[in-house]
């Protein structure tokens, strides 16, 4: 009899609260909607501003176009040119079906995930338990939205001051300069970390389009690629390229000019340091880095040759590749990509260049994917970090014109494979360019690429050890990793340290000094069991460093095995 009256004044207790939910229920439907428009209409115009900022180098796409049009005109007949347009516009349709497939996937994914919250939400406001009602979900749903819309493009505008370089902050030091370029060393960021000017320095070659700034991405946070090689003492130097739009000598840049000015630094540094010097590169500024030491320019200045995501054969880059195989043959050329400065001159259009790239991956570039990942990462955190505005600065503010000649340089390598004997496609002073030179030159060569990397594939970027002894080292996640995310000395693929079999290039750079050093006599005593031992003592980030790959033999063969399985047969 108990148990009927317990049960009977459950249910007694539940309609009471069913009512008083009930009787709640039109004031809170009211302010759901109000809440839910107010949320969609944030909702679409966030979209719209995507889809603004993924089409604005269309303008320019579209008078480098008219301006390469017209002179094409005077050497094609009006039947051929009929025949180009109507394969151009085919490809224009297989672009535009690739995006809006994503793109509505994207779209059915979120709302299906919104409609299943708000059904929960729903059933909670008429049967409360205690969860979150129409009410709250609602009101949530358009604060994200403002979050997304509003407040992430003021935090990416308010990171500027601490993104990048800011040579003007006392903590970089003017070196040398030429008429295209400056040369700054770069002071560690600890004022307790003194920099060893008796040890082995390195110059750093960043990349043309993607700029200079994505190489000291956020240096307080720790992350910053440049840094992570100052921070250890390591005498540190970077090329900067002065501003195209203002500096002439740049629109008309050579490799030739390119090499030669590099050469000019190098030798500044050895006169420094007394001592030959580590040539590094990042993606674009790779292969240059490469190109130049081919030539024979810096024989004698460098000793030592690391590589970052750097596409030693373009070719081998399949995804885009085989974008530019479906686009007709009549509009590969890079002067659709030009475009013509006051002055006269015609320089490569950077944000049209990273547009291609963009193109290329629609299935995750396309402005509805982008604004719906975004989306999903705010949802998740519901704020805002630092690393997220910096990158969207770099993407949407950093992106730099480019040199021509300079450009051209890099298009040849994606159009036309490095030969059978390891001959590069371009020259410099009229020189044929060999992989093999590298060997003959007995010079070490770190190749580091990234397992996911969408632009600059790993088959590309390890290309040379078809013809060369090279040490390679295969990150996680993509193109920008290295210079962000593995920066950080405490994530678990610092760069200057190791992982699996690899070491990171600020590692390989250390390892390299050690060998200069004379090795010291073996302890004896207690001292000798190896407690003390140099792989066990905390490297500057407060965590143990590895066993560097120079004492342990395997590692690099494993690496280039891990490698070399990548590469074209």
């Amino acid at each position: 009899m108990q148990d009927f009256f317990d049960r009977n004044d459950e249910i007694c207790r539940f309609l009471a609260r069913y009512m008083e939910s009930a009787s709640e229920l039109p004031e809170k439907l009211l302010t759901a909607n109000l809440s839910q428009a107010q949320a969609m209409q944030t909702y679409w115009c966030g979209m719209f501003r995507y889809l603004q900022d993924f089409m604005a180098p269309s303008w320019g796409a579209f008078n480098s176009f008219m301006s390469a049009e017209r002179e094409k005109h005077q050497t094609q007949t009006p039947l051929q040119s009929l025949k180009d347009y109507m394969s151009l516009w085919e490809f224009n349709l297989l672009v535009a079906e690739k995006a809006q497939q994503h793109g509505l996937k994207t779209i059915t994914e979120h709302f299906s995930r919104q409609m299943q919250q708000a059904f929960a939400a729903w059933l909670n406001t008429i049967f409360p338990n205690g969860g979150e009602d129409i009410v709250q979900f609602s009101a949530k749903r358009a604060d994200l939205m403002k979050l997304l819309v509003y407040t992430y493009p003021e935090a990416i505008q308010a990171i500027e001051p601490e993104y990048g370089f800011h040579f003007e902050d006392g903590r970089y030091r003017k070196v040398a300069e030429s008429e295209r370029f400056y040369l700054y060393q770069v002071l560690p960021r600890d004022k307790n970390i003194e920099v060893r000017e008796q040890d082995k320095p390195i110059l750093i070659i960043p990349p043309y389009v993607l700029g200079p700034n994505i190489m000291a991405f956020l240096p307080d946070e720790q992350k910053s690629f440049v840094h992570c090689f100052a921070n250890q003492g390591i005498p540190t130097y970077i090329r900067i390229v002065k501003d195209i739009t203002a500096t002439e000598a740049v629109q008309v840049m050579t490799g030739e000019e390119d090499c030669l000015d590099t050469r000019l630094f190098c030798e500044a540094i050895h006169q420094r340091q007394g001592q030959a010097l580590t040539l590094c590169g990042y993606c674009q500024g790779g292969f240059t880095a490469v190109v130049n030491l081919l030539s024979g320019e810096l024989d004698g200045l460098v000793d030592a040759l690391i590589t970052c995501v750097a596409p030693m054969d373009g070719t081998r880059s399949q995804g885009l590749v085989e974008f530019l195989h479906l686009l007709p043959e009549r509009f590969r050329e890079i002067g659709y990509a030009t475009k013509t400065l006051p002055n006269g001159n015609r320089v490569v259009d950077g944000k049209l260049m990273s547009w291609v790239y963009k193109l290329k991956s629609l299935d995750q570039e396309n402005p509805i994917t982008a604004f719906h990942r975004d989306l999903k990462l705010l949802e998740k955190g519901q704020s805002i970090s630092k690393t997220a505005a910096a990158i969207n600065y770099w993407l949407l503010y950093d992106i730099r014109d480019l040199p021509a000649p300079i450009t051209m340089m890099s298009y040849d390598s994606y159009i036309i494979p490095v030969t059978a004997d390891g001959t590069l496609p371009v020259k410099l002073f009229g020189r044929s360019l060999n992989f093999k030179r590298i060997k003959e030159k007995n010079i070490p060569w770190l190749i580091c690429c990234a397992e996911a990397d969408d632009l600059v594939e790993k088959a590309s970027a390890v290309a040379p050890i078809d013809w060369v002894e090279a040490e390679v080292a295969i990150f996680p996640k993509g193109h920008a990793a290295m210079a962000t995310s593995w920066s950080l000395p405490t994530s678990e693929c610092s760069l200057d340290r190791c992982f699996l079999d690899y070491r990171g290039p600020v590692r390989f750079h250390l390892d390299l000094e050690e060998t200069r050093k004379p090795q010291a006599a073996e302890p004896s005593g207690p001292e000798s069991s190896g407690a003390g031992s140099p792989e066990d003592k905390p490297s500057k980030s407060g965590t143990k460093a590895a066993k560097s790959p120079a004492k342990k033999k395997t590692a690099p063969a494993k690496a280039k095995k891990s490698a070399k399985s990548t590469t074209r047969k």
